[in-house]
């Protein structure tokens, strides 16, 4: 089943900011405009376009004489309001009006050069009193306009200014949020990304490593402490394991050697033959597990080395060996010298495992060749039935072996990849022309 993808937390937080706000002004938008209803003692609003559309039907006739024309606006205001009138008085005195003026507001006509802007509004239905005063030029020129058009409710008034309101101040409360808020968060969020990069560098080399305190959300602090505390764990139990492995391996190292002394004083004959064999197994298995902890905790500086005498002497070394278990084995280079940066100790060890691995599975019979090539390349081949090609990286992996009887306990491969990868080389298993296993060693050259 598949796992469900994780959420975002930074996506969570912005979405979630944005609807608290957006809740919020609308909360307190509805409170507003509920309150202003309210408040309201009732009554409408006069549409204060009647000012406009009797200001344009204004004219002057050809003596210069105010007159009223019947616009198609104005004609849709009576069609509206049967009983539409106003009152216009420009700045030189002349007035003209339309319609029935209510007796309330004669007065106010006679003054409307002292008044600019009014809303006068009617409480009493049927709301005859309602009327707007506004200034606006038409033709004739500019008139302060006092008159009666189309009604509006005041909540719908209330309503309408509220949302006209409402509406810029949403979105840019909405743009601010989507730029400001990512900003925020990432910025909040920066260290935590930081320790995150730093955590998919911890691996077995980089042992003692811990994840940085400083920089980080209080939050996520603990949390940090906590991995903190668990690779500091797993250093102490590692080191205690190393420490038994490396006690272990220098204790066998005696009785191991008392039994070879007297195995070999044994006389000649099959079974003290396969007692020197498996002895010297054991004596193998120990030094590797040796070689192991020599390699974690070397801090040996790498040197210009020739890896053709090295290859030369260590199978010097192994002839007899090798010659005993019934092989050839022999060693060719068409260069004089081929240097590489390393430790000679563990590129001895490296080349003596992987040549101890040929005499082990090759079927004691056949060659056992080791060439030195340009490009820091060592290969190592046999005679023997080879190995199967799902199997060639698996081998290199701590006590895999091929075969479930086989001799060994599968650290010798594991022991050649990690001393190569401490180089900046690798090792891998190629086709060999003689049929059986041949092991290439690929080591960075020296300048």
């Amino acid at each position: 089943m598949k796992s469900p993808k994780p959420r975002s937390l930074k996506r969570r937080l912005i979405t979630q900011l944005l609807l608290f706000q957006v809740g919020i002004l609308f909360l307190f938008g509805l409170s507003f405009v509920a309150y202003l209803v309210r408040a309201d003692e009732g009554g409408v609003f006069v549409d204060p376009e009647v000012a406009r559309v009797a200001a344009h039907a204004i004219e002057r006739d050809a003596d210069g004489r105010l007159i009223l024309k019947e616009t198609a606006e104005l004609a849709s205001l009576r069609a509206v309001v049967p009983d539409f009138w106003f009152v216009a008085l420009n700045d030189s005195g002349e007035s003209i009006q339309s319609g029935i003026v209510p007796d309330v507001y004669k007065p106010i006509s006679r003054n409307l050069d002292r008044i600019s802007f009014a809303d006068i509004r009617d409480t009493v239905r049927p709301y005859l009193y309602s009327a707007v005063i506004r200034r606006e030029s038409g033709p004739a020129g500019d008139f302060t306009v006092l008159g009666e058009g189309r009604l509006f409710s005041a909540t719908f008034v209330v309503l309408f200014l509220s949302n006209l309101l409402m509406i810029p101040i949403l979105a840019l409360l909405v743009i601010i949020t989507v730029i400001a808020i990512p900003l925020i968060v990432r910025r909040a969020l920066s260290g935590l990304s930081e320790v995150a990069d730093q955590a998919e560098h911890i691996d077995i080399g980089r042992r003692g490593f811990r994840l940085p305190e400083t920089g980080i959300p209080g939050e996520v602090r603990p949390l940090v402490k906590a991995v903190n505390g668990a690779l500091q764990r797993l250093d102490e139990g590692y080191e205690r394991h190393q420490r038994f492995i490396l006690d272990a391996a220098h204790e066998l190292r005696t009785p191991i050697a008392i039994l070879q002394t007297r195995v070999e004083t044994i006389e000649q004959s099959p079974i003290r033959g396969r007692l020197l064999a498996d002895t010297s197994r054991i004596a193998a298995l120990a030094e590797q597990l040796l070689d192991l902890q020599r390699l974690d905790q070397s801090g040996a500086t790498f040197v210009r080395l020739d890896l053709v005498a090295l290859c030369r002497h260590v199978v010097a070394d192994l002839a007899p060996l090798a010659i005993a278990q019934g092989y050839e084995i022999s060693f060719g280079s068409t260069l004089p010298s081929e240097h590489v940066l390393g430790d000679a100790a563990a590129l001895e060890r490296a080349l003596i495992n992987i040549i101890q691995n040929a005499i082990e599975h090759g079927g004691r019979k056949g060659a056992i060749a080791v060439h030195a090539e340009r490009g820091g390349v060592v290969e190592v081949s046999d005679e023997g039935a080879g190995i199967p090609p799902h199997e060639r990286d698996r081998i290199f992996e701590p006590f895999h072996r091929l075969q479930p009887r086989d001799h060994g306990a599968g650290l010798g491969l594991n022991l050649v990849r990690e001393i190569l990868n401490r180089h900046g080389g690798h090792v891998s298993v190629v086709d060999s022309v003689s049929g059986g296993a041949c092991f290439r060693m690929t080591l960075p050259t020296a300048s």
